[in-house]
C-alpha cells in the first residue's frame, strides 16, 4: 500500500508543487482546495505512475468541511499517513485594517483549520502508531512584513500546534513539522501585493 497524503490548498502554488512531487514518489493523493477547477488542473500536471488520487473540494475554515476531508481520505484509501497544512489566506494590511471579520477568517485558514484536520487526524494515526504532519508556516513568524499582523500571528500559533503534536505524538511514531519559507512567487502572494498595492514598490513582477 503506497503511503497516502493529504494537502490542503492544493490547487496552486505550494500545494501544488507538493502534490506534483509526491506524486512522482508514488503517494496516494487527496487533493484539497475550495475550486474544483484549479485541484482538477493540479491533476492534469500529477506523475503518470502515481498510485491514485482524490479531489476533495472543501474550505478547511470550516470545521465539518475540515473534518470531513479527513473522513474522505481515510474512506477511499482506509488510512492516512500524512497531513499537510498548506492552505493560507494573507491579506496584507495595516493593523487598524483588521476587522474582526478579517480578523476570524485569518485564523480560521491559517490555524483553526489545521487545528480541525490534526484533531480529526490524531486518531487514525494514533491507531496505526504511525504519521506525519507538515504544517506550512511562515518566517513572517519570526520577523513578520508590515501589514501581516493577522497572518504572521495565525502562523505563530500553527507553530506551537506543530510542537504540541511533535511532543505528544513522539511516544506514538507521530512527527510534526512546520516549514517557514519566506516569500515565494505563488498566484496568492502576487494577488496580495496587487491589491494591496504595493507590487510596485516591491519591484514584484505584474
Amino acid at each position: 500500500m503506497p503511503p497516502v497524503t493529504l494537502i490542503t490548498g492544493a490547487g496552486s502554488g505550494i500545494g501544488r508543487e507538493i502534490a506534483i512531487v509526491l506524486s512522482a514518489c508514488r503517494h496516494a493523493l487527496v487533493l484539497v482546495g475550495r475550486n474544483e477547477s484549479s485541484l482538477a488542473e493540479t491533476v492534469t500536471l500529477l506523475h503518470p505512475g502515481h498510485p491514485a488520487h482524490r479531489v476533495v473540494r472543501a474550505d478547511i475554515s470550516d470545521a465539518e468541511q475540515a473534518q470531513g476531508a479527513v473522513d474522505a481520505a481515510v474512506r477511499e484509501f482506509g488510512t492516512l499517513d500524512n497531513l499537510v497544512n498548506n492552505a493560507g489566506a494573507a491579506p496584507l494590511l495595516p493593523i487598524e485594517e483588521h476587522t474582526p471579520r478579517l480578523l476570524d477568517e485569518i485564523y480560521r485558514v491559517n490555524a483553526i483549520g489545521p487545528a480541525n484536520l490534526i484533531a480529526r487526524a490524531w486518531p487514525v494515526m494514533k491507531r496505526q502508531r504511525s504519521g506525519c504532519i507538515i504544517n506550512i508556516s511562515t518566517i513572517g513568524t519570526m520577523d513578520p512584513l508590515p501589514g501581516f499582523f493577522g497572518y504572521a500571528a495565525a502562523k505563530a500559533a500553527l507553530n506551537t500546534m506543530t510542537l504540541s503534536c511533535a511532543k505528544e505524538g513522539a511516544r506514538l511514531n507521530i512527527r510534526a513539522f512546520s516549514i517557514a519559507p519566506g516569500a515565494v512567487e505563488t498566484q496568492m502572494l502576487r494577488e496580495v501585493y496587487r491589491q494591496s498595492g504595493m507590487a510596485h514598490q516591491k519591484g514584484m513582477p505584474p
